[in-house]
């Protein structure tokens, strides 16, 4: 596994691109968000999500999130109603995760069977550019071990990884929680986790 660590505020481009590069040929990397450690790769490479499952030990029916740079093309992924658009908007970026009904652009095995998906736009300058520089979203599941465990020091993750992903991007140990995960593929937005993100504006 190639490993880069980079400034959280000022991140080496060429690191950017090497990680970018890695993913545009099919590979699987370990990068920084705002909470934790992501696993992830192109949405759209099929060998690749396979790899990510295997990892993860988990079933297809496990619902992966996706990394967007912006809203300009959400429609691609997502069908957004004027309250879940607002909501987003009002929230990113952000340690938010939200759950929207699948557009058909976005690769069936990342659908749930209630054919939506979880889509992320973080308040982290290295995933954002990471996102950019690729072109196509990147998943995003938290770097755990078998138990579930999150992950937050970046030699721990070197150690148990190094043998199944391609490179790691890092910016040091990490101590936040997951995303808070919010249902909007309702009428109402529905809190599933409460994680990093606020929800205090949500609740009554």
């Amino acid at each position: 596994m190639e490993f880069y660590e980079l400034h959280p505020e000022n991140p080496q481009i060429r690191y950017i691109k090497k990680a970018a590069e890695t993913l545009r040929n099919g590979g699987v990397i370990i990068y920084p968000t705002d909470t934790v450690y992501g696993l992830g790769c192109d949405i759209f490479n099929k060998e690749a999500l396979e790899r990510i499952f295997f990892i993860k030990h988990e079933a297809h029916t496990k619902l992966l999130s996706f990394i967007i740079p912006d809203f300009k093309n959400i429609s691609h992924y997502a069908k957004v109603s004027d309250m879940a658009f607002k909501l987003m908007k009002k929230l990113t970026p952000g340690p938010y995760t939200f759950v929207l009904p699948a557009a058909k652009d976005v690769p069936k095995k990342l659908w749930t069977k209630r054919k939506t998906v979880g889509i992320r736009l973080p308040d982290c300058k290295v995933t954002r550019m990471l996102v950019e520089e690729l072109g196509n979203p990147v998943i995003s599941t938290s770097v755990t071990n078998r138990k579930g465990e999150i992950y937050f020091d970046p030699e721990e993750i070197k150690r148990f990884f190094n043998p199944h992903v391609d490179l790691m991007l890092s910016t040091g140990a990490l101590t936040g929680k997951p995303s808070t995960i919010i249902d909007l593929s309702g009428d109402e937005p529905e809190i599933i986790r409460e994680g990093a993100g606020d929800v205090s504006m949500l609740t009554y």
